[in-house]
């Protein structure tokens, strides 16, 4: 591991390399701070700039996976000053975030906010590093049937922890796995409802997909809801470090960093619920806990490290089995796909570069970011500013240029708006759009599988629960899908009448 460290750290600390990390690390921070963009819609919005510029396998990785944590860092800016999450996760970050910048706390959240993150990312990140390759080691006793088993987990956790409603959830995975069946089948070469047009034939390109339905969805909710928001809610005085502040809130970064990380490894949970989770735990076994929602900097601290913890956790899965642990990560692996590299156990071994150089510049970047996000904060804070009239024509050029230099077919930018109404559609009827992308990037591998498990048991459907692996598999499967029935009166239901009382107050 060391070794393979040694040699990761050599690829990262080339110069073009660093300022990739860089770069992303900054332009991942704006992206989080502005309402409503998220980790997802950046990364989706820079991998066709990643491809016209040019960029190698391990330098677009590098790119992406910084801008990723920056994105994560950034969300907490508009939470704490403006009561507007930047992204899910940071929602939980509003609670006491926001109070503490109306009682004049501003720069204090926000570097606890900071520090918290870099805590959660960092051991995530090391996490990433040492159990990664165990998680690698078991995936080489997968077959096709428990290749199909987690990909049914990953659907049904993903459904069940990342939306309000597993029907809607599961009919969106639905809507992704029906798109991934257009195209020429494998097998018999015979076109699949491609309804005579040409272009099909190749498939639903899935990086037109993730723009359409992250990036120009976006501009559509926006143009709607969020145009006229460009003011700062609270003004930011100067902004010291409260070294005191951080020694209280040590604890609640290290328990929000175990459990974010946790519940970034299970396919599907993701960064959301880690926050929810760690801020929920903190507040539970706090001896202040009549002071969350009021302003307690632990309330700030705990979501903040789990949610980037998630973060990091969910690359886990996504680099060892291949299935995304979040929404974002299933972004990064349509990009590790398009670039002709197939995440699993076998891209440790075959192509240990591409890991370890990835490993090594989150590392780096998570420092680049501590150091960046403490004393830039006032020039993010005044990115929040910028009009809408900017900022709109700005993203759409972005979507249209990219994906057009990428594939230079219009006929793809018009399915690229398709998707965007698609996804505003599903938006509006609160149905989540990442199951339709997972649908998208794991449907064929889904029914290859479920083909060579038929082949090799000659149609014996009980194939599918042959082995102790696959039967866990699907056992966890119905429980990630069920569990959220009963546990969301549990979680969500608590921090809602002592928040929002309290805010009126204020």
């Amino acid at each position: 591991m060391i070794s393979n460290l040694a040699m990761g750290f050599g690829i990262a600390f080339t110069p073009f390399t660093l300022l990739l990390a860089v770069i992303g690390a900054f332009v991942g921070t704006i992206i989080g701070a502005l309402p409503g963009l998220g980790p997802s819609n950046g990364v989706a919005l820079l991998i066709p700039i990643s491809f016209s510029m040019g960029l190698d396998a391990i330098s677009a990785l590098v790119l992406l996976t910084s801008v990723y944590y920056g994105a994560m860092y950034g969300g907490r800016i508009s939470s704490i000053l403006l009561n507007i999450p930047g992204d899910e996760p940071a929602m939980m970050t509003t609670l006491d975030g926001y109070p503490m910048a109306r009682q004049g706390l501003a720069g204090e959240a926000l570097v606890v906010s900071g520090v918290a993150s870099f805590v959660g990312a960092f051991i995530a990140t090391i996490g990433l590093m040492v159990f990664a390759p165990y998680l690698a080691a078991v995936a080489y006793k997968f077959g096709p049937a428990e290749y199909f088993a987690l990909y049914m987990l990953a659907f049904c956790t993903l459904g069940g922890m990342g939306s309000n409603n597993q029907a809607k959830a599961a009919m969106s995975a639905s809507i992704g796995l029906a798109l991934a069946m257009v195209g020429l089948d494998k097998t018999t070469g015979m076109p699949r409802f491609t309804f005579g047009e040409l272009h099909l034939q190749d498939g639903i390109d899935f990086l037109v997909a993730i723009v359409g339905l992250f990036a120009v969805a976006e501009v559509f909710f926006f143009i709607e809801s969020h145009g006229k928001d460009s003011a700062i809610g609270v003004k930011l005085g100067k902004v010291l470090i409260p070294w005191k502040m951080l020694k209280r809130c040590t604890g609640a970064m290290l328990r929000g960093t175990g459990i974010g990380f946790v519940a970034g490894v299970l396919p599907g949970a993701g960064a959301s619920l880690g926050s929810f989770l760690a801020y929920m735990t903190e507040k539970s076994v706090a001896s202040d806990k009549d002071t969350f929602g009021k302003g307690n900097p632990k309330g700030v601290a705990a979501p903040e490290a789990g949610n980037n913890a998630a973060a990091g956790g969910a690359l886990v899965p996504m680099l060892t089995l291949g299935v995304p642990g979040s929404g974002t990560t299933a972004v990064l692996l349509a990009l590790l796909l398009t670039l002709n590299i197939t995440p699993g156990p076998l891209l440790f071994t075959e192509r240990p570069e591409v890991v370890w150089s990835l490993i090594a510049s989150l590392l780096i970047a998570n420092i680049v970011l501590l150091l960046m996000n403490v004393p830039m904060v006032k020039i993010f804070v005044h990115i929040l500013s910028v009009p809408a009239w900017v900022l709109l024509p700005g993203v759409t050029m972005i979507a249209f240029v990219g994906i057009y230099s990428l594939t230079g077919s219009s006929f793809d930018m018009l399915m690229m708006v398709g998707f965007g109404v698609l996804g505003y559609v599903m938006r509006k009827l609160d149905m989540p759009t990442v199951p339709v992308i997972l649908g998208i990037l794991l449907g064929n591998a889904m029914e290859d599988n479920l083909r060579r498990a038929m082949v090799l048991s000659n149609g014996d459907w009980t194939f599918l629960f042959s082995s102790a692996i696959s039967i866990g598999l699907w056992v966890a499967a119905i429980l990630g899908f069920l569990a959220p029935f009963f546990l969301r009166r549990v979680l969500k239901k608590p921090p809602m009448p002592e928040t929002d009382p309290t805010l009126n107050e204020d």
